[in-house]
Formats: structure tokens, sequence, C-alpha cells
């Protein structure tokens, strides 16, 4: 994908979560979030995979996996947090998954 198609369908997933946020509102479990925003991501015409397996490399073999709330475009991967608080465990999380 180039640049501006990253942007562009950074923008729709954006604009997706902030429909289902201030439909849902808060006090769900992640799984309602979860289920809501990949609903809401396919109406806007993306491909999502809901709990996506993906591999972790090291020098070329697969040291192991682990699963992403969502995967859309197979570009941005998207994981869901019912929190009142970002800790830093869910930050190093997200971070791993770069």
């Amino acid at each position: 994908m180039t640049h501006d198609e990253i942007n562009a369908l950074t923008e729709k997933v954006i604009g997706c979560a902030f429909r289902v946020s201030n439909t849902l509102g808060c006090g769900f479990l992640e799984k309602v979030y979860e289920n809501a925003f990949a609903d809401e991501l396919r109406k806007h015409g993306l491909d999502v995979m809901q709990q996506a397996p993906i591999k972790v490399h090291y020098e070329h073999i697969v040291v192991g996996e682990y699963v992403a709330d969502l995967l859309v475009s197979n570009a941005i991967i998207i994981e869901l947090k019912a929190a009142k608080e970002i800790n830093a465990a869910f930050t190093a999380q997200c971070l791993n998954y770069l």
C-alpha cells in the first residue's frame, strides 16, 4: 500500500471507531466493542479479520504467535481495551505488535 492509501484507510478506521464509541458509550466488555467495530468497518467496505493470528518471526523462523483483536485490510492492527486508562502493560503489548 502507498502512503496515501494507508492514510485514507486510517481515516476510515478512525471514523468507524468514533461512530462505535459515540453510539455505545462506555461500560461494555471488549468483545462488544470488537463486534460492533468489525461490523462498522465492514459496512464501510473494509476487509476485517477478528481475533487474527499473527506469527512472530525471529531470524526467519516462527517463534510464536499472538492474536490481534482486529486486522483491517491486512495492514492495520487494532488492539481494543475497555478500561478507564491505558497502563504500561497495554502500551508494551501494542509496541510488541510492531
